[in-house]
């Protein structure tokens, strides 16, 4: 059995093999699954994503155990804010679409992500991502906007160093 230490906020563990990590709300731990993480671009993806999860967590009065809405509403912010969807990811996965593809990706990701953590029907995750779907597909804090790419990431991260910037002296 592992245990958790407040001072630890990351782990490195064996997982199941459909994940490559997890946020738990309880200790305030990123897992990192060293079976399924293959490579430092993974690592990046998974890291963020998990990040996002625990920004949520942070920012948020949020109940991931307990609000199947809440867990909806950061999966699709990790999805679609960490480069779960990208076109990089999607071409790997032989998913290919133009027309709102990023969203169509955003809502399976989710819906998986929800499968993958509770043990609930694939009718009952989906009708939780669509109900919070809209708000927090829009919802792009902390990054402003969906990093797409690098320099895209680049872009959200000189936005937040001026954010206020000009607000204090005036």
């Amino acid at each position: 059995m592992l245990v958790a230490y407040r001072e630890r906020h990351f782990t490195c563990e064996e997982c199941d093999e459909n994940v490559g990590g997890g946020f738990d709300s309880a200790t305030s731990e990123i897992v990192l699954c060293q079976n399924t993480i293959n490579d430092q671009r993974s690592m990046n993806r998974v890291l963020t994503h998990e990040l996002i999860h625990a920004y949520d967590h942070c920012r948020a009065d949020v109940d991931f155990l307990r609000n199947i809405r809440h867990l909806a509403c950061s999966e699709i912010r990790a999805a679609s804010l960490s480069g779960d969807c990208s076109l990089t990811n999607e071409m790997l996965r032989l998913k290919f679409g133009l027309k709102q593809h990023h969203q169509t990706c955003v809502r399976e990701r989710a819906v998986n992500s929800i499968l993958a953590g509770r043990n609930v029907s694939k009718e009952t995750a989906e009708k939780a991502v669509n109900e919070v779907f809209d708000s927090c597909f829009n919802d792009r804090e902390p990054f402003g906007r969906i990093p797409y790419n690098q320099s895209s990431a680049q872009m959200s991260y000189k936005e937040f160093m001026n954010r206020g910037r000009y607000y204090g002296n005036i």
